[in-house]
């Protein structure tokens, strides 16, 4: 019989004199911490900038004529707030709609080419750069000051209460925007490629009309949501060059219907709620070409 004797285990080997057990880095402790930190806070003001709409939209759905009664959740719907809205400012609806595109149409066609102009003209020189001062300087002046002069030139004109006026003066609020955004995003296009179409004979008409605005889409449609934007919530312009029911946008529309409906919350609530719809619908279909028109003319 052969007798066997355990074998003693291999000794472990011991660890390196001076190495510290793995401890978590500090350092990466604190970027998670930072981290977690700003997601909470992004989460906060979030929720803070859209509660105002959450609480519109759940008054809206309320039949409650007290506006501090009103009820966290809307567990008993009732649309009759977004019947009489609706057959109240329709037609209101309308007129906002056609003056914020014909807006947009009268910005794109005057932004568009002074823009594509201002990006190859010779810019180092003084009159370049004091042009581009005072397209900056126009977004400083107080809307006031010229609904005050628009209302003077309109009524010697005769475009009080009309369409047209609306339209230009909605339109003026855009053009020095759009021209800068426009610009900045033309700058951009590489001379050689239309240095190239004119050598083939192209000319500047057909340049512009057949590379610039094809390559310049973002920022195209960029400057069409906010030249909408703008015209579509225009309140000031409206009070001002506005004088009977021929022409009413749903802003001044609002606010006579606030005044005349001070007990209907609901009502109130469901027409601000259908005024929004518009342009948020906008923004959400053309929120990837806005980020890439915003940012297309940061970086050369």
């Amino acid at each position: 019989m052969t007798v066997t004797t355990p074998t003693a285990p291999a000794p472990t080997s011991a660890p390196a004199a001076g190495r510290a057990p793995a401890t978590p880095r500090p350092r990466a402790t604190r970027r998670r911490a930072l981290s977690a930190l700003r997601t909470a806070f992004g989460v906060v003001v979030v929720g803070v900038l859209l509660f105002p709409v959450y609480w519109m939209v759940n008054t809206s759905l309320q039949g409650s004529e007290n506006l501090l009664s009103t009820q966290w959740f809307p567990l008993q719907v009732d649309l009759g707030g977004y019947r009489e809205a609706i057959s109240s400012q329709l037609g209101n609806l309308g007129t906002s709609l056609v003056v914020a595109v014909g807006a947009v149409v009268v910005c794109l066609a005057v932004a568009a080419p002074a823009a594509y102009g201002l990006s190859r003209a010779a810019l180092p020189l003084p009159g370049g750069a004091v042009l581009l001062t005072l397209l900056v300087i126009t977004q400083m002046i107080p809307g006031i000051v010229i609904a005050n002069g628009l209302y003077s030139l309109y009524n010697d004109l005769g475009l009080i209460d009309s369409y047209v006026g609306l339209v230009l003066a909605d339109a003026s609020l855009g053009v020095p925007f759009c021209i800068l955004l426009m610009r900045s995003f033309m700058t951009n296009i590489p001379a050689s490629l239309i240095e190239a179409a004119k050598i083939d004979g192209a000319s500047e008409w057909r340049v512009f009309r057949s590379i610039v605005l094809p390559l310049s889409r973002n920022s195209l449609v960029t400057a069409a949501v906010f030249a909408f934007l703008f015209a579509w919530s225009d309140f000031l312009f409206a009070l001002t060059l506005t004088t009977g029911q021929q022409v009413v946008p749903i802003t001044l529309s609002m606010y006579t219907f606030i005044g005349a409906h001070t007990q209907s919350w609901a009502a109130l609530m469901a027409t601000a709620t259908i005024a929004s719809i518009p342009a948020a619908a906008l923004l959400v279909v053309a929120q990837r070409y806005i980020a890439a028109g915003v940012t297309g003319g940061a970086v050369k």
